[in-house]
């Protein structure tokens, strides 16, 4: 239904917005059109993050380090070592194909970006609401952070990210059905497959040599902390997406460290936020 992930390359689509209001879904943009599909009565979805300070710049100003978890991590999700007649019936019946196996890994890869972005941990450190329109933008930023990590890789990551990304749209159907938007899901879905190419060029181009010092700074204020883009941040939200443009580039340096293995199999997990009073 959506193109493939070869078009980040000449995609250069502008961003826009995905906000919520209240229990009604909208859609604000700049750099499109504005489309304005019927409003729909979705679930109350809020989580007030907690306010008691913490302190996450040590973490977040320490050496990069491999992710990968240790092999007796009881958060492991190793392949299925079977033997005899059963591995042979497996093996015939192409379970152990390199899709399959490929697949297996993606939907275990995703799970790690899910456990991230919904832990309330990540909302607690960057004192955000959980809305619909911050974890999906947390979403987008975690799903960044891997096809990235997947593209050093060369081909055969870019293909592993395929199926990845394909998890990521399908999960982000039924997000979208389950607060309440059920008419007009199609357009739904292409406005969010526009905001996801562009954060995802917009955080590749901060990434570049010629980038301002804080352009990744500015654009995680723009798609995570704010809820048009265009408003001026207060001095509390800026801190917050440097802290957060902090932990991103540390997060880019672990998964470059961390090895093929652990990253296609997704046996790897993003450094824990969980909160430590000062």
């Amino acid at each position: 239904m959506l193109p493939r992930l070869a078009r980040l390359v000449t995609q250069s689509s502008k961003l826009r917005s995905f906000t919520t209001n209240g229990s009604m879904l909208n859609l604000s943009r700049y750099g499109y059109a504005t489309v304005a599909p019927e409003t729909v009565d979705a679930p109350p979805q809020k989580y007030f993050p907690s306010k008691s300070p913490i302190n996450l710049d040590k973490m977040f100003w320490s050496k990069p380090c491999s992710l990968a978890l240790p092999k007796d991590s009881p958060l492991r999700i190793d392949e299925p070592d079977y033997v005899g007649i059963r591995r042979f019936i497996l093996k015939m019946m192409m379970f152990y194909s390199k899709q399959s196996m490929s697949i297996r890994g993606a939907n275990v890869i995703y799970k790690r970006i899910i456990a991230q972005v919904d832990k309330p941990a990540i909302y607690d450190a960057f004192n955000l609401e959980k809305t619909f329109k911050i974890t999906f933008s947390l979403l987008v930023l975690h799903m960044w952070l891997v096809l990235r990590r997947l593209k050093e890789d060369g081909q055969e990551g870019v293909d592993l990210g395929q199926y990845v990304y394909e998890i990521y749209n399908h999960d982000v159907e039924l997000r979208v059905s389950k607060a309440g938007v059920n008419l007009l899901l199609a357009k739904w879905m292409k406005e969010l497959e526009r905001i996801f190419y562009g954060n995802v060029v917009a955080y590749d181009a901060a990434l570049l040599p010629e980038a301002k010092p804080n352009e990744l700074q500015i654009k995680l204020w723009r798609n995570v902390f704010s809820d048009d883009g265009t408003t001026t941040p207060d001095n509390t939200d800026l801190k917050a997406a440097q802290a957060m443009a902090r932990y991103v580039r540390r997060e880019l340096g672990s998964l470059s460290l961390t090895d093929k293995e652990s990253i296609f199999s997704g046996n790897f997990a993003f450094t824990p936020l969980e909160s430590k009073p000062l």
